[in-house]
């Protein structure tokens, strides 16, 4: 009699990369509202002492005039938190992924909600990498005196040793 089932650990495999493919699915990732806590900034556990440190040590966001300066800020303020995790200078070619997140933010520029807009085909661990980048980041300044809605989105440019660069700094 010939069975058409796979193999026990050929089925707990499938089941394994089921479960891990669904959770790879969810395109939004909700954060609290900035008036629910006045805690500062949670850093990742996973952080190096260094970059901790310079996360602590981000000044307060200027109030930026208009949209574009605002992007622009946030850019800078991106690989300012995350010094080990950038780069600067040329864009390598080919790049390793290229996600792009849309950030959704509160009034006073604290992160309100990550819509994941751009899934790279390769390396889909840097969607993750992007939003923790953006949450140590955070907040980015004021934007309540800018035209809703009070979002962006930031492509973000990983080279093969998982670094980003956002785009907003290579226009």
């Amino acid at each position: 009699m010939r069975s058409t089932e796979a193999p026990r650990p050929l089925r707990w495999w499938a089941l394994i990369a089921t479960a891990l493919g669904l959770g790879a699915c969810t395109l939004t990732k909700p954060l609290p509202d900035s008036t629910a806590s006045s805690a500062q900034p949670a850093t990742s556990p996973a952080l190096e002492p260094s970059t901790a440190r310079a996360v602590a040590a981000l000044p307060k966001p200027a109030q930026a005039g208009d949209w574009t300066s605002y992007r622009i800020q946030a850019a800078t303020r991106l690989v300012a938190a995350n010094p080990s995790m950038s780069y600067m200078g040329d864009v390598p070619e080919p790049l390793l992924a290229i996600p792009v997140l849309e950030i959704e933010l509160n009034r006073d520029g604290s992160v309100r909600r990550i819509n994941v807009q751009r899934v790279p085909h390769q390396a889909k661990d840097t969607v993750q990498l992007a939003i923790d980048a953006v949450n140590r980041a955070a907040p980015f300044g004021d934007v309540s005196h800018l035209p809703r809605p009070w979002k962006f989105s930031e492509v973000f440019l990983f080279n093969d040793d998982r670094h980003f660069k956002p785009r907003t700094l290579d226009q």
